[in-house]
């Protein structure tokens, strides 16, 4: 166990999956990339489980799909936004994680997530979730456009009903140049459709 008790935010994203998802659950990368957090999902899942990884990014999943290396056949890397999840996910989640923002390294730095698609994709996942699942979303606000989708991200998690679902802020205050802060959502009660509470 680490000596450190507040962690910075991607891995105390790992640390909440780790605790709700458990061997041959469906889970889902929402948001491939280099494909650390596919690695450590296709890790955790085990043998039975079957991860889903979105990228829109031909650059990303051949990244993922190397990182895996021996571990490919437990992930399906899938060319098309995570707002499609509905398309090829047909079955309960265990879990999802989201790092949004661009695809670290790339060439194109304007190739972005963008706040509606990320919450249809997050809407939709919740409806799959099982109870007692969480869905992180690691959102970084430095870049151009990023100030808009966490804005809009939290004015719809702030708008979702407390009897379905908890969600948390986690932050480290003192941190420079921008660090991303993390949104968990736990589902609290079962249900399909998200009910949202208007203000």
């Amino acid at each position: 166990m680490s000596d450190i008790l507040l962690h910075r935010v991607l891995p105390f994203s790992k640390r909440l999956i780790s605790e709700t998802v458990l061997p041959g659950e469906t889970v889902v990368d929402a948001t491939a990339g280099n494909g650390n957090d596919t690695l450590f999902l296709a890790e955790l899942v085990g043998e039975e489980g079957r991860v889903f990884a979105f990228d829109i990014q031909q650059a990303a999943l051949e990244a993922t799909a190397n990182r895996l290396d021996n571990l490919n056949d437990r992930v399906s890397l899938i060319l098309d936004s995570h707002a499609n999840v509905d398309t090829y996910v047909k079955k309960p989640i265990g879990g999802a994680m989201f790092n949004l923002g661009y695809l670290p390294y790339s060439e194109d730095l304007s190739i972005i997530t963008k706040p509606d698609s990320t919450i249809e994709a997050v809407d939709k996942l919740l409806g799959m979730l099982k109870k007692g699942g969480i869905i992180t979303i690691s959102v970084y606000d430095g870049h151009e456009g990023g100030k808009e989708e966490r804005d809009a991200l939290l004015d719809y998690v702030k708008s979702l009903h407390q009897a379905d679902v908890h969600v948390v802020r986690y932050e480290l205050l003192n941190q420079r140049k921008n660090p991303p802060f993390l949104i968990a959502i736990e589902k609290v009660r079962d249900f399909d459709e998200v009910v949202r509470v208007e203000e």
